[in-house]
């Protein structure tokens, strides 16, 4: 689902709300999280999954195309793990 598709769908669930507000708000919304992100911080939402930005060691690593040894740096990563409801919901147990 892409950025517009989302708006699209919280308008048609939300008649009150133009699209230009919807964007205004997904906008907001994916800004606060960002910014948290950028700030090392961890962003949960229950039933969903939290994020939190975890940090790479830096480490030799080849080049697939020449087999050269490159030197990767040091690197913070965004890490996402589902929450309990979304698992299930995901995967029903049988």
């Amino acid at each position: 689902m892409t950025r517009s598709e989302f708006i699209a769908r919280i308008a048609a669930k939300n008649p009150n709300l133009t699209i230009k507000d919807v964007e205004k708000i997904v906008r907001v919304v994916f800004g606060t999280i960002i910014d948290t992100l950028a700030e090392g911080k961890r962003v949960e939402f229950r039933g969903f999954g939290s994020f939190s930005v975890r940090t790479r060691s830096p480490r030799v690593a080849k080049n697939p195309k020449t087999r050269e040894k490159v030197s990767v740096e040091e690197r913070r990563v965004t890490h996402f793990k589902m929450g309990r409801e979304l698992q299930n919901m995901l995967n029903p147990k049988k």
